[in-house]
């Protein structure tokens, strides 16, 4: 029932209540099927790995704990919690800022930079599998374009 009212918005056309029907059940079934191979060959989360590339793709190596949670779009405390786990896990160590002791960085270990290597291969062929592959070069740089407006302003947009 309340679908149908949605549908009769006039504010939206047909179109466009499609078009975001459609991005929510894509990214809903991408994440999954993503989140779900990484569990089943290495045992880490798409979380996990999500930190562990914001971690890998840094200059400096490290990063302090704040960044990481803007990029990742999880809470402080929500990072904590993962990052202990990775941390547990041997993948990441947490220190003292060198520049401001106020501040706690993170840093892959050389586990973690070992592990890394093989996520990023599983998950790359994931993504390549169940979202390139499905569309031209040429169709892949035009979503790329349109994407890009609403990830504007975000650490990852490219």
């Amino acid at each position: 029932m309340a679908s149908a009212n949605y549908d009769r918005n006039p504010d939206l056309s047909e179109t466009a209540a499609g078009a975001w029907r459609n991005l929510l059940v894509a990214h809903s079934r991408l994440i999954r099927a993503l989140d779900a191979e990484l569990r089943e060959k290495h045992n880490v989360t798409l979380g996990d790995f999500d930190v562990l590339v914001q971690l890998f793709e840094t200059e400096r190596g490290r990063l302090r704990m704040h960044d990481i949670a803007e990029a990742v779009v999880l809470s402080p405390s929500g990072l904590s919690r993962r990052v202990d786990r990775l941390e547990r896990a041997g993948l990441v160590q947490r220190n003292r800022s060198k520049e401001d002791a106020r501040n706690v960085e993170a840093s892959l270990t050389p586990q973690g930079r070992r592990l890394f290597e093989k996520l990023r291969t599983t998950h790359r062929a994931g993504v390549n599998e169940r979202f390139a592959s499905k569309f031209t070069e040429a169709e892949l740089s035009t979503l790329r374009e349109l994407l890009s407006r609403l990830a504007e302003g975000h650490p990852l947009a490219r």
